[in-house]
């Protein structure tokens, strides 16, 4: 397999004249994971990040820009950059509450720095990151957008709402005493909800995370128990809606998932004790699942090593499985999917392809799984027309693996190229001469 720039694409294609940075992308297939269709031959042109044309096949004829960049992938598969819609860009699971807190707190910005370039490099080209201290989530963001440092494109949520002493609380499980330092994620009561939602907005969210029930990786809460009145949910998503933000619900128990669901919730992360109420409310309301069901295998293998108390490798070891039955059992039942995995929060940043297979063990076909990444997590997002495909209009984002995906989910555990906006982020070349 060859990676190289062009000096002419293919006797299909004819020169336009250029006025914006363009480059043209060829391949010898394209995986088109809303079809589930894979195509011979594409040219991909993008013009300012954006892909303005896609032929296919050998004898179709395709507008090339004069002075355009070209990149022959070779023999490869390409298909539209992978998203997932559940990362914290600014954590390290091998780090534990002792250690963290003799860093200071602008060193989990240099965390952030490293970790969105190895989720680049993973073919990861779009996240959802739904918790981070100090909003550097939004300061990532927009350190990517500017130039300053490369990285997938970010939908930030800021801080991850939580209620007094809930698996969002920051200081859950610290001595009174620290109950005197402001803590920006917490909230409590319908009205603090309100206010909080809008002051999130204000200082860059893009999307509202917010924790319904307990948690594994928290100390002292049970991981089942509900942490939220329905009506104080009612109020959270009712204000996000109004500002035009989506709200994602971190909700392991079923009373709390089934009370986000009937407050609006958009979607519902881990969703490990979802019922058949479950299933039947977020049909309903047209939510979306996102469950991280790679993480048992991380936390039990790796979760002692790296300081996890014996509290919450407990709570795991009751509900990892469980969690992955529900998953196959909310899929079989028609719940709509999306590909979501707490990289980085949970285990080491740019792994996040290894959720894929177990999406297909616990019951999707690799192309389902491809689809909760790309199509299906573009219209959770709420951008359907920019990420998740590269029919024109979309972003010029493209994962290349070697072979077909759709056989061998795994392929994309090792990306042999990456291009963001029409730019190559990460290659590797295998020359064959």
């Amino acid at each position: 397999m060859r990676f190289r720039l062009l000096a002419a694409v293919a006797a299909c294609a004819f020169a336009m004249p250029a006025f914006a940075a363009s480059s043209v992308v060829t391949a010898a297939h394209l995986f088109d994971p809303a079809s589930g269709k894979t195509l011979d031959a594409p040219i991909v042109v993008i013009t300012d990040g954006r892909v303005v044309a896609l032929a296919t096949g050998n004898n179709m004829r395709i507008a090339i820009p004069e002075g355009a960049t070209r990149i022959d992938l070779g023999d490869v598969t390409i298909l539209p950059g992978l998203i997932d819609m559940h990362v914290h860009v600014t954590g390290d699971p091998t780090i534990d509450m002792q250690s963290a807190l003799e860093h200071s707190d602008a060193f989990w910005m240099t965390v952030g720095v490293h970790n969105v370039q190895k989720i680049l490099q993973a073919g990861f080209t779009t996240v959802r990151n739904v918790g981070s201290a100090d909003f550097a989530d939004v300061g990532l963001k927009q350190g990517i957008d500017d130039g300053y440092i490369t990285g997938p494109r970010i939908v930030p949520s800021g801080y991850a709402i939580g209620a007094t002493g809930g698996h969002c609380d920051g200081t859950e499980g610290l001595p009174e005493s620290f109950s005197k330092i402001d803590n920006p994620a917490v909230a409590d009561g319908a009205e603090a909800l309100r206010a909080k939602v809008r002051w999130m907005r204000k200082y860059g969210a893009e999307v509202i995370k917010f924790c319904g029930t307990g948690g594994v990786l928290s100390r002292t809460d049970a991981v089942g128990a509900q942490q939220y009145t329905l009506d104080e949910m009612k109020a959270l998503v009712e204000a996000a809606h109004a500002l035009g933000m989506k709200v994602a619900v971190h909700a392991h128990g079923t009373s709390g998932i089934n009370d986000a669901l009937r407050a609006g919730a958009d979607t519902i992360e881990h969703a490990s004790l979802a019922d058949a109420e479950s299933f039947k409310l977020a049909k309903a309301s047209g939510a979306w699942f996102s469950m991280d069901i790679y993480d048992d295998d991380y936390i039990l293998s790796e979760g002692e090593k790296n300081g996890l108390s014996k509290a919450s490798l407990d709570k795991e070891r009751a509900i990892g499985r469980k969690q992955r039955e529900t998953f196959r059992d909310a899929w079989k039942a028609g719940v709509k999917m999306v590909f979501g995995t707490d990289n980085a929060g949970v285990f080491p940043a740019g792994q996040n392809a290894l959720q894929f297979a177990k999406m297909v063990e616990w019951g999707m076909t690799p192309t389902e799984a491809i689809r909760a990444a790309t199509s299906e997590a573009a219209k959770a997002l709420g951008k359907p027309g920019d990420v998740g495909s590269l029919e024109p209009g979309h972003y010029g984002d493209i994962v290349a693996v070697a072979g077909d995906p759709s056989k061998d989910v795994r392929l994309l555990e090792h990306p042999v190229a990456v291009i963001k906006g029409g730019e190559i982020v990460s290659h590797i070349m295998a020359d064959t001469d």
